[in-house]
């Protein structure tokens, strides 16, 4: 099979699911589309030292590959250093709040008020949350230190508790 036809064939096959990825560290589908694309380059450009380990394992590669591109953008643009300040953002009730809202609130609602978080915010948010890093990991990942991912990931909470509230009054 020639490369252009394996491209092919894995572009059409993890196409959806990469942009999912880059589209929860994007403000908007156009940003998600770039980093979707600048990542398959890099997949292709790094396919020869892909290790297959089995089922799932060139997704999980990938996935890894699209973060890590949106991650570079975020450090060229110094995006994940801004901390914008919040204005009157209550203090969470807990995560038990987030985690009942999140049974209510439909997906695709919630990761449009995941992704109106500030960029820093919403990054930290995400590698917490999904990717399952810590705070320390984050921090070494993004070139930060450790208790500025404690804050923004704080602070992200806060925020998408409000973002939250005022879906839920709206739909009322």
């Amino acid at each position: 099979m020639k490369d252009r036809e394996l491209w092919k064939e894995i572009y059409e096959k993890y196409a959806k699911r990469m942009f999912t990825v880059c589209l929860r560290y994007s403000p908007g589908r156009e940003e998600a589309e770039d980093y979707m694309h600048d990542g398959f380059m890099q997949v292709f450009r790094s396919l020869d030292k892909f290790t297959d380990r089995g089922e799932g394992s060139l997704r999980a590669w990938m996935e890894r590959i699209m973060i890590n591109t949106c991650l570079q953008s975020y450090r060229k643009k110094d995006v994940l250093r801004e901390s914008k300040p919040v204005e009157s953002v209550p203090d969470p009730t807990g995560d038990s709040f987030l985690e009942e809202a999140t049974e209510k609130i439909p997906l695709d609602v919630l990761q449009r008020l995941i992704g109106d978080l500030p960029a820093g915010y919403r990054t930290v948010f995400n590698l917490y949350v999904f990717d399952g890093m810590s705070h320390k990991e984050i921090a070494q990942q993004l070139g930060i230190q450790e208790r500025t991912s404690s804050s923004q990931f704080y602070r992200a909470k806060c925020l998408l508790v409000r973002l939250i509230k005022e879906y839920e009054s709206k739909q009322r």
